[in-house]
């Protein structure tokens, strides 16, 4: 099995929230409160879109 996750491009806050349809700080809260998948890169947070549909998909967002 490949991992298509290591040639994945990187997403910012902003494009999460609006793959997601959440305000940015919805974003932030998660990030503070619940396990969001979410990497800071120098003082920038990045995503994989990959890993936040999987994290969705747990029902770890409904908080």
């Amino acid at each position: 099995m490949v991992d298509n996750s290591v040639n994945e491009a990187w997403s910012s806050l902003e494009e999460v929230a609006s793959y997601l349809g959440v305000n940015k700080d919805t974003i932030r809260n998660w990030i503070k409160k619940t396990d969001i998948p979410a990497h800071k890169v120098g003082r920038k947070w990045k995503f994989k879109i990959s890993e936040v549909d999987a994290w969705v998909k747990s029902g770890k967002s409904a908080i």
